[in-house]
């Protein structure tokens, strides 16, 4: 038997094919060359950037803030940790709250309704000044500021993960449940084992998005006389009189946010190119 050959026609295409490629790559490389000889003649070429330089990136003020940041970033770290535990518990319930039917349930639904109105207004650094300062105040005991910055967090962030897990679950079809329930199942295992399967890929990408913006929000914590990345940062930049510190407390957070972003995007890709192919979902 012989081999299959391709058509000319087929040949034609492939050799288009690898000719656009081509122009593309070498367009990207002059636009990019372009892009860098424009910064360099406006931004880096100009009297004013050895002043920015040695005020936002002294590679010396750097090093010595390092470690201070870096010990600090932790206990950021172990806020998130915490926080996404029980941001996932406590909005997984409201949301099943807010989807009870019923009339029965009215009362329940309206709670659920105000909490998320209430927490999604407020701005989060009111809430941690409530939670921080107001709540050991009411208590009259000494709390961690790690527990604190986590009731905080939870609290904010409670509010709009329900409100995306809310929405997925409403995105599952009626059908499903009818069907579910026709099964034989009831309503927690229609919920568990039906809807929520379902209603997870519809809110995965906006849920990535919550995280995203609770990993940055967690340096906020340093308010509420923590020592974390922002405070040990802020510390070293009143020896130095230099801003460096926080250029190096930002690099962090932005390197712990990126591989959530990629992951995200990737994601939103994945499922935009199953839609497209007509793929179920």
């Amino acid at each position: 038997m012989t081999s299959h050959q391709p058509s000319a026609l087929e040949l034609d295409r492939r050799a288009f094919r690898r000719g656009r490629e081509r122009r593309s790559v070498l367009v990207a490389i002059a636009s990019t060359l372009v892009f860098a000889a424009i910064v360099w003649a406006t931004v880096i070429n100009t009297p004013g950037w050895a002043s920015v330089q040695q005020s936002f990136f002294a590679p010396d003020v750097a090093l010595q803030a390092l470690p201070k940041v870096w010990d600090g970033f932790l206990i950021n770290l172990q806020v998130l940790g915490l926080s996404v535990i029980t941001v996932a518990l406590v909005a997984l319930l409201v949301a099943v709250l807010r989807t009870l039917r019923g009339p029965v349930f009215f009362p329940v639904r309206v709670i659920a309704a105000g909490y998320t109105d209430l927490f999604r207004g407020f701005p989060f650094i009111i809430v941690l000044y409530l939670v921080g300062f107001g709540l050991p105040t009411i208590t009259d005991t000494r709390m961690p500021v790690v527990l604190l910055g986590v009731i905080a967090v939870t609290l904010t962030y409670s509010a709009y993960v329900a409100e995306v897990i809310r929405a997925g679950i409403e995105a599952v079809h009626p059908s499903q449940r009818l069907a579910a329930r026709a099964l034989g199942l009831g309503y927690v295992q229609t919920l568990r084992r039906v809807v929520l399967p379902q209603a997870l890929r519809k809110m995965t990408p906006p849920l990535m998005n919550d995280f995203i913006s609770m990993q940055k929000d967690v340096g906020l914590i340093s308010i509420l006389g923590a020592m974390d990345a922002i405070a040990g940062a802020r510390s070293v930049a009143s020896l130095t009189y230099n801003f460096t510190p926080y250029v190096v407390a930002g690099i962090l957070f932005v390197l712990l946010a990126i591989p959530t972003i990629r992951l995200a995007d990737w994601y939103t890709a994945r499922l935009r190119e199953r839609e497209q192919a007509g793929a179920i979902l």
